[in-house]
């Protein structure tokens, strides 16, 4: 995809979209929120399941033009987002833990993100908002490393497009380089779950 294509669908993504945007992300932090309070468990999934629908139904769905957003990324974030929606259903329970060190790293380039953006010369409507496809795969690897259950499908598919931050410096996106940094986050915790799971395995056999 060339980059001019690239940001002129964020351009009108975001003029179009940035009322029902700013509510969102409202709904997702309240969300994040009550579950960390431990008030509602599962609510912070299901936001970030609604959040990865939206970006699949809207951003790539209605203003994608290009094969690559709607046969790969389309797929992808509605995927994404029915399978949180699941997981808070299935783990309802689960709770939300205290983010560690790199966690709470993660999070805070989440938050930076429209800001970096801003300092790379960007100005709205040509600027990555909070609630866009990288920032919200950012926020999801980040919020979901958090719980102590995990679908190993969803976390597969949140890393494979936190690897795509790479693009960065293809699209002249180099706030992206956050997105990568979560997608290499993404593959330690796939390895980690390998880990525990096999070491279940081996203590079941013995």
């Amino acid at each position: 995809m060339d980059s001019q294509i690239f940001w002129n669908v964020i351009e009108m993504y975001n003029k179009q979209t940035i009322i029902i945007q700013s509510i969102l992300l409202i709904f997702i932090v309240l969300a994040i929120i009550l579950s960390y309070s431990k008030k509602i468990n599962w609510i912070a999934k299901a936001a970030l399941g609604i959040g990865n629908l939206f970006i699949g139904i809207v951003f790539f769905g209605l203003y994608g033009v290009e094969p690559i957003q709607k046969y790969f990324a389309l797929p992808l974030y509605l995927c994404c987002g029915m399978l949180f929606l699941f997981d808070s259903i299935k783990s309802k329970d689960d709770v939300l833990n205290k983010p560690n060190r790199w966690q709470s790293i993660l999070i805070i380039l989440y938050i930076a993100y429209p800001f970096i953006s801003f300092a790379l010369g960007n100005r709205f409507p040509r600027l990555v908002t909070y609630v866009m496809p990288c920032p919200i795969i950012s926020l999801s690897i980040a919020v979901y490393s958090c719980y102590h259950k995990k679908n190993k499908i969803l976390l597969v598919l949140l890393t494979i497009w936190g690897l795509t931050g790479i693009k960065s410096s293809i699209f002249n996106v180099y706030e992206d380089f956050i997105l990568l940094v979560c997608g290499i986050y993404g593959i330690y915790l796939i390895y980690r779950e390998y880990k525990n799971n096999r070491h279940l395995k081996m203590r079941k056999k013995t």
